[in-house]
């Protein structure tokens, strides 16, 4: 017979201790509060009926007055004491003077003034009325008397305290939570600044990179390209040199743009300036050196969101530089349309020219990866794709309310 593992009750986390004990000892409202002390008013009257039969003297209405003053004990502690001892000392108003020495004892009133509390109820309960019965009481009734005056005195003494005790034990472990939470929110700040500055610190290392390495090569291209534009004869080297010369300088400025952005970490947004858009299409394909062909329908007069200019730019701008690459002296067409509720770019390149040059250009296989990232963050899509005719494919769809959201 197998015996079943015996499981563990699941243990209560922090944050419940704290709501139970919160709600175990919260302040009670006025009208409980009320209701306690005028339950303990008639338990403290029913005791002084009890202790004076018929025909009652005035020890008796002492008593009683004793029991009436107890509703005031949560507003005057001291003071409702010092009315329930003419009703211990002439009478027998012992549970009128225990709740007011309870109620002084959880009070943050001074320890003497709790001591100077219980002395007076242990000797007011200790001391008989009439006080002639000293005379008579055997040397045990006083040992007895005596014992019971303390044990009445100092018990409700000792309830007060330890309620006070647990009442303050409540509060501090509501402020260790508190502060714990606080602590809590604290490190997580500081873990986020923490990421924040080394992200920072990258981007920084990023840009001194890009404008150390890259802007300095690309400067040296333009200033090349700009002294052999000015001092060849050739005019088809001096148009060459131009085109090269104003693609090192676009580049260049893109590149100071970049540097801009990756050095304002932490500054809010930075917009990259100026942007390629639509407009910019023409000028991209007259300085490609591709044969390409550009068609643009349906964007006269129409304002785009400028996300979606520039990802229909940039995928241009990467097919044609992939055609340059990959299949030089290509037949390459460009469509673009512009629909009611979509933006659609085409790129299709023809099989390559084997008599054209090859260039050796260096390419990390980032750009059609990148492109789609971008499409996908603007809810569309890119693909590219290989022809069975040897051609290639890049086609584009943005929807035109995406980059609005």
């Amino acid at each position: 017979m197998q015996t079943q593992p015996v499981q563990r009750p699941k243990q209560p986390s922090a944050a419940q201790h704290v709501k139970f004990v919160r709600l175990l000892w919260r302040p009670q409202s006025r009208l409980h509060a009320r209701a306690v002390d005028v339950a303990l008013m008639l338990l403290a009257g029913l005791d002084a009926v009890l202790n004076f039969p018929p025909p009652r003297d005035w020890t008796f209405w002492v008593s009683l007055a004793a029991a009436a003053a107890l509703p005031l004990r949560r507003r005057l502690p001291r003071t409702v004491l010092l009315l329930t001892l003419p009703g211990l000392f002439a009478g027998r108003a012992l549970i009128a003077a225990m709740v007011a020495v309870y109620t002084v004892a959880r009070t943050t009133r001074p320890v003497w003034q709790k001591t100077v509390a219980v002395l007076l109820v242990v000797v007011g309960d200790f001391i008989p009325w009439p006080i002639s019965l000293f005379a008579k009481a055997t040397a045990s009734d006083i040992l007895q008397w005596l014992i019971y005056a303390v044990l009445l005195g100092t018990g409700p003494a000792w309830l007060g305290l330890l309620t006070k005790t647990r009442r303050d034990l409540s509060e501090r472990v509501a402020e260790l939570a508190a502060s714990r939470d606080q602590l809590a929110a604290s490190r997580d700040q500081e873990r986020a600044l923490h990421e924040q500055a080394i992200v920072a610190k990258e981007r920084a290392r990023i840009a001194r990179e890009m404008h150390d390495v890259v802007s300095h090569q690309a400067g040296l291209i333009a200033v090349q390209a700009g002294a052999l534009e000015v001092t060849t004869k050739d005019p088809d080297v001096r148009k060459v040199a131009g085109t090269v010369r104003g693609l090192a300088v676009a580049t260049l400025e893109e590149l100071r743009s970049m540097i801009l952005v990756l050095r304002a970490a932490g500054a809010g947004p930075t917009e990259l300036a100026p942007q390629p858009r639509l407009a910019d299409l023409p000028g991209l394909v007259a300085t490609s050196e591709v044969d390409v062909s550009l068609r643009i329908d349906g964007a006269d007069g129409r304002t785009l969101p400028e996300p979606v200019e520039r990802a229909a730019y940039r995928t241009v701008q990467e097919a044609l530089t992939n055609v340059r690459k990959h299949a030089p002296g290509a037949l390459t067409s460009v469509t673009v349309q512009v629909g009611e509720d979509a933006l659609q770019v085409s790129v299709r390149n023809g099989t390559p020219n084997v008599e054209a040059p090859q260039l050796v250009l260096p390419g990390g296989n980032h750009g059609i990866v990148g492109l789609r990232e971008r499409a996908t963050l603007l809810g569309g899509t890119l693909t590219a794709a290989p022809r069975s005719d040897g051609g290639f494919d890049v086609l584009l769809s943005v929807p035109l309310g995406s980059a609005g959201r």
